[in-house]
């Protein structure tokens, strides 16, 4: 609880029970161990919410202790001096605004559905853009446990206009666009896909989100009707679809529906209210990436993942080349030699043999009957050799009996 409280600085009972002992039906533990706190002399009551529930801040001791339990890494919140009035009376905490409180609670839901624990946990973190504006994020979380290693959280009572939080989409997006310190605009440039993120400032200070596009955006909405947190979903959606929708793979093979998602804000929604009335709490289906079907509720891995980015593209782009080698391989059919003599098409071997620069006689044909073809021209040049012969022998032998006779009679 001494951590829990010197991160958040100031948190109710129920909000440090949610946190730290989901388990418990109740917050009775934990109350008793903030009373024992208490009489340390580590924590204190600072005031009685509207609700009626006491808020819980360390005490001077109970500040020291909590630095020296948390890392080094882990910011630590100011401390809260107890003041006292003219009459020497303990002064009433004010500033905790319902703000405030959605803000812890927001984590400890997380934290109790096992998004990390208290020390995944920061407030209100500064990133700074060029002109001079630091956009803040109510709480970054790093869960890496769960598959989600970083994602910033802004929690909206739905009290301001909806182009509040359309800017604050805009400041991210250009933040995330910032490039490192020393890094080359130029092959920043013409990098493609994922290999853009190693230019960019954002990659030296979160870690690979292990998904396309830059680290997650969700925005966590109470108050209010149901109805209205409906429509200003609604409305941030259609007015900020520029920064989380993605674009088309550009110069690739037709038939790609798939999107690429990697210059692009992940941007997921939630209430306090669904997750708090849901049996699994954050973890259950509870998230809406927006951008997707309106009724589509998912789990915050689901909302997250890219089933039509990369995944998608690659499907696609196999299938397409596969389309593609079918028909080259029907244009290349058509174009298949037939034999003149038996109608058969040409083999592939044979049909590499031809050379269309050199017609030979007999290309017209087909293996086989080239080779009867052959044949035969072999039988007749042995036929017309064996004649040759046999009437080479004949005259020779006719000649030989002419001679024969002639001698005889001369004897």
């Amino acid at each position: 609880m001494l951590k829990a409280l010197g991160i958040f600085q100031r948190a109710t009972a129920e909000h440090l029970w949610r946190m730290l002992r989901p388990g418990d039906s109740h917050d009775r533990i934990t109350r008793d161990t903030l009373n024992a706190l208490k009489n340390d002399g580590k924590v204190r009551v600072e005031t009685r919410l509207e609700s009626n529930h006491q808020l819980w801040v360390l005490t001077e001791r109970g500040h020291k202790e909590a630095k020296q339990l948390l890392p080094g890494n882990v910011r630590v919140s100011a401390l809260r001096k107890l003041e006292f009035d003219d009459d020497g009376e303990p002064v009433t905490g004010e500033g905790f605004d319902e703000h405030a409180a959605a803000v812890t609670m927001t984590a400890a839901v997380l934290t109790g559905a096992g998004f990390g624990t208290p020390l995944s946990w920061q407030t209100e973190i500064g990133h700074k853009l060029p002109y001079g504006y630091t956009q803040y994020a109510d709480l970054t979380m790093r869960a890496p446990d769960v598959d989600v290693p970083a994602m910033l959280l802004e929690v909206d009572r739905v009290n301001e206009p909806v182009d509040v939080l359309v800017a604050k989409v805009r400041r991210y997006t250009e933040w995330f666009e910032l490039l490192a310190p020393k890094a080359d605009p130029i092959k920043e440039k013409a990098a493609r896909g994922a290999a853009v993120h190693d230019f960019r400032l954002w990659s030296r200070i979160y870690p690979p989100t292990g998904r396309e596009g830059y680290v997650p955006l969700a925005f966590v909405f109470t108050g209010r009707t149901k109805a209205q947190r409906e429509s200003r979903i609604r409305r941030l959606e259609q007015a900020a679809r520029t920064y989380f929708a993605g674009t088309a793979y550009q110069g690739r093979a037709s038939g790609i529906t798939a999107v690429d998602y990697h210059q692009a804000l992940p941007v997921v929604v939630t209430e306090l209210e669904r997750i708090t009335a849901d049996p699994d709490g954050a973890a259950g289906k509870v998230w809406r990436r927006l951008g997707r079907d309106e009724d589509q509720w998912q789990t915050l891995g689901e909302a997250l993942d890219n089933p039509d980015g990369d995944r998608l593209y690659a499907a696609q782009l196999r299938e397409a080349r596969r389309r593609q080698e079918e028909r080259e391989a029907a244009a290349r059919e058509a174009q298949r030699p037939v034999c003149a003599r038996c109608g058969e098409k040409f083999t592939d071997e044979r049909w590499q043999s031809i050379r269309p620069s050199r017609w030979h006689e007999g290309d017209e044909l087909c293996g086989p009957c080239l080779d009867a073809q052959h044949e035969q021209v072999r039988v007749e040049k042995a036929a017309r050799r064996l004649a040759e012969e046999v009437a080479a022998r004949e005259a020779a032998e006719a000649e030989a009996k002419k001679n024969r006779g002639l001698f005889g009679r001369r004897r």
